[in-house]
């Protein structure tokens, strides 16, 4: 019984790194739509977020028959409740990198002002790095993630103020329609970046008991 209650904690694992993947390649797709205006990106991007979607909602399902019919206690609990936040939180990146698409591809003339290019290229190679480190740490239940993507997402938000203050300067000469756009994917790209860090965090408390950092990270990446 012990035997099979353990294979089905490494199911619970196994989906959740194959979810972390499907939202690294949303993330990917986002970034060619945006960047590369590779309109063909979009049909692809659709197809992995509904395959997040779905594996989400029978992440959800397996975890739900643990807890009822298993009844797990200690770090097997923590294991299978971290899989739940994180499953959810997952599935939040995959729509923040559908909105990156859709708002890249809603206003393809003036997604972004040329001169903002290079910070906006910074972020999203930030983002899908930190994706990428997350997806390694899930697999290879590696502890102690968090701390290397809170730095990374420190230089993220740094970004994502300088753009701020960009479009709000009395500088600022290139419109209301683009000012809302850099606004919008700047915060998408932010508010990723702010999901995968809140999943290292449970990836970590579940490993070690311990909950790194404050619990004020986890109520912002809710919002």
């Amino acid at each position: 019984m012990r035997e099979r209650f353990r294979g089905q904690l490494s199911v619970l694992g196994e989906r959740l790194s194959d979810m972390c993947g499907m939202a690294c390649e949303e993330l990917r797709l986002a970034n060619r739509v945006f960047l590369d205006r590779d309109a063909s990106a979009v049909a692809e991007l659709a197809t992995v977020e509904a395959r997040l979607n779905a594996a989400r909602t029978e992440c959800e399902a397996d975890a739900q028959k643990l807890l009822a019919l298993q009844a797990p206690v200690a770090g097997d609990l923590r294991t299978v409740l971290a899989t739940v936040y994180c499953a959810e939180r997952l599935e939040r990146m995959g729509d923040l990198a559908q909105h990156i698409a859709d708002q890249a591809a809603r206003a393809p003339e003036f997604a972004v002002p040329e001169a903002l290019s290079g910070q906006f290229g910074e972020m999203a190679g930030l983002v899908c790095s930190m994706a990428e480190d997350l997806g390694a740490a899930i697999a290879g239940s590696t502890a102690e993630v968090f701390h290397s993507l809170a730095r990374s997402d420190q230089r993220v938000d740094a970004l994502y103020e300088e753009l701020m203050e960009l479009v709000t300067g009395r500088e600022w000469t290139e419109g209301v329609a683009p000012a809302i756009s850099v606004t919008l994917l700047a915060r998408f790209y932010e508010r990723f970046a702010d999901q995968v860090v809140s999943v290292a965090r449970r990836v970590d408390f579940a490993l070690t008991g311990e909950l790194p950092a404050s619990a004020e990270r986890d109520a912002h990446a809710g919002s």
